[in-house]
């Protein structure tokens, strides 16, 4: 069952979050932020490495005063994730940042003050080579629009985005992305799609304060992934009051979803009956918890009866049918039987050796083309 994705991407500009581009023909990176006390470098360092390790390409990191910069110095050097800086109102901290190695800055020209100041982050990006990021959220809107529109409105997103756009566009800087975020699902999808036709710079999607884990992995997921569907899209953050570590997890799982990136194993599992010959839903659990740490791009099925199990074997690097005995297969080929005792041990086993296998696979082709 392998089908072409039918998924076409807009163009956009492509830009450079430190050694990560962000647009054009680049993968579409995984972000996330940082819930620790900024100035707390050994807790945010110790979150930034976690985050990087499940798979983060780009970290955020809140700098809400200049004792926040300067614990953000401490934290640049060392991790070596390319950082985006938050900022708000104090340009002054956006100048430090700036100056202490940041690959990014999250601001919004409009709440900078006057346009001196504006000029000034601008001049200091575009000496540094750092691109910048415009978030527009409905929760923030200026209050003349607010007026204008009575509440939140794609319309009243889309225009407050282009005012800080022709701040940028009046200073020559054309390197930065954007952001149109609402906790509404509806008015996020409905303001990226109208700004998609109107910019050439890369799109940051997400569904703001989505919230917890369950449910706003259920919002991010139909929000993003209307989005992505239709090729909009360069970079994602999916927003849960949750560990971070959760929000890079739940990015990949969208994209592997998708078929728009590949890392680590993609389960197909059934959610059992009472025809299963084992118990499915422990030992995946089980299973997805032994092998988090595998990178390989492979699929593993795990199918608690002879119904289904066999035919998606066929279609999965390991497969696994219930049976008496349960039956396993390696590239849909029978490759043995396994008892209820010893199972997740064994698939474990037979999934690292395969692992292995697909890399050294995988790294004799790269050395022969």
């Amino acid at each position: 069952m392998h089908f072409e994705n039918p998924i076409k991407r807009r163009v956009s500009r492509k830009i450079w979050v430190g050694n990560v581009p962000v647009g054009g023909d680049a993968p579409i990176s995984i972000q996330t932020m940082t819930n620790t006390e900024t100035c707390d470098v050994a807790a945010t360092v110790a979150q930034i490495n976690r985050a990087q390790d499940a798979g983060a390409d780009i970290v955020r990191v809140s700098v809400p005063s200049m004792e926040a910069a300067e614990a953000f110095g401490q934290i640049r050097k060392q991790v070596n994730v390319p950082l985006v800086a938050d900022i708000h109102f104090d340009y002054k901290i956006a100048l430090r940042v700036a100056e202490l190695g940041v690959d990014c800055l999250r601001i919004n020209p409009g709440n900078i003050g006057r346009e001196d100041r504006v000029r000034a982050v601008v001049d200091a990006a575009r000496h540094h080579g750092i691109p910048i990021r415009i978030g527009v959220n409905a929760g923030s809107l200026e209050k003349d629009l607010q007026k204008k529109y009575g509440e939140p409105t794609p319309d009243a997103l889309v225009e407050s985005a282009m005012r800080h756009i022709d701040i940028l566009d009046r200073l020559n800087f054309p390197d930065f992305k954007l952001s149109l975020k609402a906790s509404d699902i509806f008015m996020t999808v409905a303001a990226y799609k109208k700004i998609a036709s109107q910019i050439e710079q890369p799109l940051h999607l997400g569904i703001t304060e989505a919230g917890g884990l369950r449910g706003g992995t259920v919002k991010s997921s139909i929000g993003l992934g209307l989005l992505l569907w239709e090729g909009i899209g360069d970079t994602i953050r999916v927003s849960l009051a949750a560990d971070p570590v959760e929000e890079v997890k739940v990015g990949w799982d969208m994209l592997k979803s998708l078929k728009l990136r590949s890392r680590g194993i993609n389960f197909i599992a059934c959610p059992s009956c009472s025809r299963q010959n084992f118990d499915v839903i422990k030992t995946m659990n089980e299973l997805e918890q032994r092998v988090d740490d595998i990178r390989t791009d492979m699929s593993v099925s795990v199918i608690g009866c002879v119904v289904n199990g066999p035919g998606e074997a066929k279609e999965t690097d390991i497969g696994l049918a219930g049976g008496q005995p349960n039956l396993v297969y390696i590239d849909g080929k029978p490759a043995g039987k396994l008892q209820n005792e010893t199972l997740v041990d064994d698939l474990e086993r037979m999934i690292r050796e395969r692992a292995a296998q697909l890399d050294e696979e995988r790294k004799n082709l790269i050395a022969s083309s």
